[in-house]
């Protein structure tokens, strides 16, 4: 039987290309919002954090009436480190809306979505959005967006997708880069007329396979996922099975079930085949699990979530300062909060240490990781981070590592450098294309080999280069790879720094502090040139005498420090450096405080 109402889709494309703020006209044009309603930017990316960055952490579920026809919508994640997202959501949906930026065309994770999608044999409708901008070249992405197809083996049909020109911001579309579109109808009418409605089963035993997960305080664990077969009623008894047979099946019961309305969900009391619904009351259900009728458990077919690629240990904070600004800050706290976490982001890993006050966290890259620890800070925690490490694997007897397929988009000046950085960081150049006055570079390098890259890219590039990275696989480990070419400037003793004692310093390298911060021996207060640590004073005050005054320090011209961000402190970290996190300040610090045991710890490795 077909649903003939209803369409399933999902919105997929490259981080800053334009996915929330299409879905924002889309709610405003289905007359989701009262016509006098206040309505933010980017309705969907409700969390702090996503507000904050701009970008997508979480799929979001939501849904429009367009012509008497409902359509399920999810509002997917585009940067790389959330693509565990993205696969799972791709088995809710019928079809996909491609989205590419009309001057960026497709970058890697356009690729990687698309390829997902295609492998399920999912409709495409490709969307050219930005085409407001002032250097779109519509007419070269076209051709980019059908290479991109034919590269990844698409069916004739596929590469006959519907293509369509928007301009998310101004909630246009049309069917041609010249005709001037008015509202978003030709987009809703595409979807209706060329993404099929689901086709399901509505007389066999129920089925359905969880592709999501949220978590509420209230009621515990939410599952989200599609009907495949059958009817699901409220209170209805039913059977959680696990397609790869990693746990046994178990009774249950459906207490709760949510239809997405709009912005919302609203209460059913059941729901047929086709739908995507949320259902709780199953306490450790978790994604991959099919909920089946007792009397017919079947597992359905799910990719098992990849597996992390980088790891980081958060311990106890064990500073002079510790326990000045957090509230929360026993191993207890940390423990119970960590796996909190792991009930509803299934691509993170945590496992016990030796030390009951230290435990591994394992995500899928430098911003998964990241977004944990600043989601962590902001409820009042209080931790130290080890430096992340790649996880390598060990496939057919070899020992193998993450690799990254990376593309920079950088003006022609800045192209030497940036081959050059890369190849010592074990790049290999896959592709070099022209686009316009600008090169795009393809390479396969190391994770480890992006670490503290970012900034060296900026740099070399004068700020002008867009960089973008994808998991790509694993390879055969590359070799030696320095983490770090600079040293870093240490404090010496306990205590405020002073102008004076900052002004001396400052010959030695760049600062990361100014006048009147508090800092303790054995802290990291900058960077040096040189690829060793240095010592420094940073709260030396000048020696008065009756020939000198205090306020003689007032002509010290101290250079502006550099406040780092929380990405920049995990990527400068040196392997005996940690970083403390308390709900005020990030300090960087060495593992080892005192500076006679620091350097007797440096001999005894030197000569070990």
């Amino acid at each position: 039987m077909k649903e003939t109402n209803l369409r399933n889709i999902a919105i997929i494309a490259h981080v800053d290309h334009g996915k929330t703020t299409l879905v924002d006209e889309m709610l405003k044009q289905g007359g989701v919002f009262r016509e006098n309603q206040a309505v933010a930017d980017r309705v969907l990316d409700s969390g702090e954090l996503e507000r904050e960055r701009g970008i997508t952490i979480l799929a979001k579920n939501t849904s429009v009436r367009y012509n008497g026809v409902k359509i399920n919508i999810v509002d997917t994640p585009g940067h790389a480190d959330f693509s565990g997202e993205v696969e799972r959501i791709l088995k809710m949906v019928d079809g996909v809306l491609l989205l590419v930026d009309a001057a960026e065309g497709p970058m890697p994770q356009t690729r990687f979505v698309l390829s997902r999608a295609l492998e399920l044999n999912h409709r495409v409708i490709v969307v050219i959005n930005k085409i407001d901008r002032p250097d779109a070249r519509i007419h070269e992405v076209i051709d980019e967006v059908l290479e991109l197809l034919m590269d990844l083996e698409a069916t004739t049909e596929q590469l006959d997708s519907p293509m369509l020109f928007c301009s998310a911001r101004q909630g246009t579309a049309s069917f041609s880069p010249e005709q001037e579109g008015k509202d978003l109808a030709p987009l809703f009418q595409t979807i209706i007329d060329y993404i099929p409605a689901p086709r399901a089963d509505l007389q066999g035993p129920l089925q359905m396979l969880v592709s999501s997960i949220d978590y509420n305080e209230f009621v515990g664990r939410i599952a989200i996922g599609r009907v495949e077969r059958g009817v699901i009623h409220q209170n209805q008894e039913v059977t959680v099975c696990n397609f790869h047979g990693d746990r046994p099946d178990k009774k249950a019961k459906a207490v709760n079930l949510y239809k997405f309305e709009g912005l919302g969900k609203e209460s059913v009391t059941e729901a047929e085949a086709g739908s995507i619904i949320a259902l709780s009351g199953i306490s450790d259900i978790t994604i991959g699990d099919t909920i089946c009728d007792p009397s017919s458990p079947e597992a359905l077919p799910f990719a098992k979530i990849s597996a992390p690629t980088m790891e980081i240990t958060l311990s106890v904070n064990d500073s002079p300062f510790a326990g000045r600004e957090g509230k929360y800050v026993t191993s207890r706290n940390l423990r119970e909060r960590l796996f909190r976490e792991t009930l509803k982001d299934v691509s993170l890993r945590v496992s016990e240490t030796e030390s009951t006050e230290a435990f591994h966290v394992a995500g899928r890259g430098e911003m998964h990781l990241s977004i944990l620890i600043e989601t962590m800070r902001r409820e009042g925690y209080e931790f130290q981070v080890s430096p992340p490490r790649v996880l390598n694997q060990t496939v057919d007897g070899m020992l193998c590592e993450p690799m990254e397929r990376l593309v920079a988009d950088v003006p022609e000046s800045a192209v030497g450098a940036v081959i050059e950085k890369l190849s010592a960081r074990r790049g290999e150049l896959k592709e070099m294309t022209p686009v316009g006055s600008r090169m795009r570079i393809e390479f396969l390098v190391p994770s480890r080999g992006l670490f503290g890259y970012r900034n060296e890219f900026l740099t070399d590039t004068r700020g002008e280069g867009i960089m973008a990275s994808v998991f790509d696989g694993y390879a055969p480990v590359k070799g030696e790879l320095n983490r770090r070419n600079t040293g870093s400037l240490v404090a010496f003793e306990t205590g405020e720094a002073v102008a004076y004692g900052l002004y001396n310093a400052q010959e030695r390298g760049a600062l990361f502090i100014g006048p009147g911060t508090s800092v303790y021996g054995g802290m990291v207060v900058g960077v040096s040139p040189k690829a060793e640590d240095i010592s420094v004073n940073v709260c030396k005050r000048k020696q008065l005498t009756n020939m000198r005054a205090a306020g003689s320090d007032d002509a010290l011209r101290l250079t502006p420090h550099r406040v780092l961000s929380l990405e920049q402190c995990l990527e400068f970290l040196g392997n005996d450096e940690l970083l403390e996190v308390t709900p005020e300040h990030l300090r960087l610090r060495k593992r080892i405080l005192e500076h006679s045991a620091r350097l007797k710890a440096l001999k005894g490795g030197a000569k070990g």
